[in-house]
């Protein structure tokens, strides 16, 4: 089988230079992914096309369609049937037994696009081509605005391409035309499509990932990070670096005022990012923040982070409402897995200032001990993408139950703030409040010899930190997730 690759649009408007190291790059990439899947394929062609051949196994043809429609670059994918031109009447032969079929009783309609020099031009040939059809493939009609069945034709010198079926592509420039840089990922939906959107335009997003959760948290982006990579990028050594959070988060909310915590949050993320970032190099920050959608990204706000480094910070969802990027995250197959990432973040404050200032903002956290800061960074993880889909030790499955025994303890892992404007009540059980900023270091303290019930609203942040106490050898801790009434 034979597959002709067309660019991306905006490929081809770019200088003879520029349009050359695209296409180098694209073929390049496709020479790493494709003989994964098809040790017989092969990449050709230069400058208006590329062209891969493939072997006759229609299992790994699928397969190589699919890395294609998914390798930044590609506008569409033509399936063809590849003869030399000799004449039209052997062209419209060829023609009536390739379609004969798809075209009985149908409208159908032709298109020829042609390069180089013959005696004829792409019009005469959609002509010639449609009456022979149109009188020995028992079609219903012709029609060029609403065909039912297109067939098209493209002739290149010597060559004449039947074009069987178009797959379309991702579009964007090939992966690792543009420079490297650090993406703050979160897991949910935001970071997840921000980074889609970095490695489309043909950057390399390494990713960032602040852990407030445990290595349960870290499991559920670890398996975003790798799907997006696994998916797209491949072709390319992308990194996973894990920062562990736990401690700047209850450092916030010990000496940092309710209303500046979300503002600080975000600033101490982009100096952690900014300082590996100057380690490994890059540029720029991507974060996946929109404006107006939560407290800290207000223009005022925005601001005010953006002070704390001087790095460059690319925001590409910026004006993009919630819809869109979801319905992104659908497309590109993350929206499943981003849904159950609880958003930390969010619960950090309960009153954030919507209007900050850079002067309010450095009195609260001029209160922050960095030494803090320091040591998450001189404790971040690096992975490379491609061993993320490996399971992470020590991962064992939480119990999840309904309703607290007797002599069961149900500790309230939510926020000071929410556990106060919704305290949990349940008769003849015990409830301890230990938000979870607090519970790796207090929960060793507790009696090893009871049960303890793990609660949060939602239940998946309660989960997660259940995971990361089992992780740890406690193996007297559930997830309490009440039946709905």
């Amino acid at each position: 089988m034979k597959l002709i690759i067309k660019f991306f649009s905006e490929i081809t408007i770019k200088t003879k230079p520029v349009r050359k190291r695209f296409v180098r790059q694209l073929k390049g990439n496709l020479r790493v992914l494709l003989p994964r899947i098809d040790p017989e394929a092969r990449v050709n062609g230069t400058w208006d096309s590329l062209e891969v051949s493939t072997g006759q196994n229609p299992q790994l043809q699928a397969r190589v369609i699919d890395c294609l429609q998914h390798t930044p670059g590609i506008s569409h994918i033509l399936e063809v049937h590849d003869y030399p031109l000799t004449s039209l009447e052997e062209l419209a032969e060829r023609c009536v037994l390739v379609h004969a079929e798809q075209l009985r009783g149908k409208v159908f309609g032709v298109r020829c696009k042609r390069v180089g020099h013959h005696g004829f031009s792409s019009q005469d040939v959609a002509a010639y081509l449609g009456g022979e059809l149109f009188e020995r493939c028992g079609a219903a009609g012709v029609s060029l605005k609403s065909p039912d069945v297109w067939v098209r034709v493209e002739i290149r010198h010597d060559r004449v391409f039947l074009i069987q079926a178009r797959h379309e592509g991702m579009g964007g420039f090939p992966l690792g035309t543009m420079e490297p840089v650090l993406s703050l990922m979160s897991g949910g939906f935001d970071s997840t499509v921000a980074s889609y959107q970095m490695l489309q335009r043909g950057l390399l997003p390494h990713f960032i990932f602040f852990n407030m959760g445990g290595r349960a948290h870290e499991l559920g982006v670890r398996q975003i990070a790798h799907h997006l990579w696994q998916r797209y990028a491949s072709s390319h050594r992308l990194r996973f670096i894990s920062v562990p959070f736990e401690g700047v988060v209850a450092e916030i909310l010990k000496n940092v005022d309710d209303s500046q915590m979300g503002v600080v949050l975000k600033r101490m993320m982009l100096r952690a990012a900014d300082q590996v970032a100057s380690q490994l190099g890059f540029h720029a920050l991507v974060t996946g923040e929109a404006i107006a959608q939560v407290a800290s990204q207000t223009l005022p706000n925005l601001a005010v982070i953006d002070r704390a480094i001087e790095r460059l910070v690319l925001r590409p969802l910026i004006a993009t409402s919630k819809v869109e990027i979801i319905n992104t995250a659908r497309r590109i197959g993350t929206d499943a897995l981003s849904s159950s990432i609880p958003e930390y973040c969010g619960v950090i404050s309960v009153s954030p200032a919507i209007y900050t200032t850079r002067a309010r903002v450095e009195e609260a956290e001029a209160k922050f001990d960095f030494s803090v800061l320091d040591a998450a960074v001189a404790q971040a993880r690096s992975t490379d993408c491609d061993q993320l889909g490996e399971p992470m030790e020590g991962i064992a499955d939480v119990e999840v139950v309904s309703q607290a025994l007797a002599g069961q303890v149900v500790i309230d892992i939510r926020h000071p703030d929410e556990q106060e404007l919704s305290p949990l009540v349940l008769p003849d059980v015990e409830v301890k409040a230990i938000p979870f900023f607090e519970l790796s270091s207090q929960f060793p303290r507790l009696d090893p010899a009871r049960i303890y019930l793990l609660y949060c609203d939602k239940g998946v942040m309660s989960q997660m930190h259940a995971q990361n106490l089992l992780d740890s050898g406690h193996g007297h801790v559930r997830v309490l997730r009440p039946a709905k009434s």
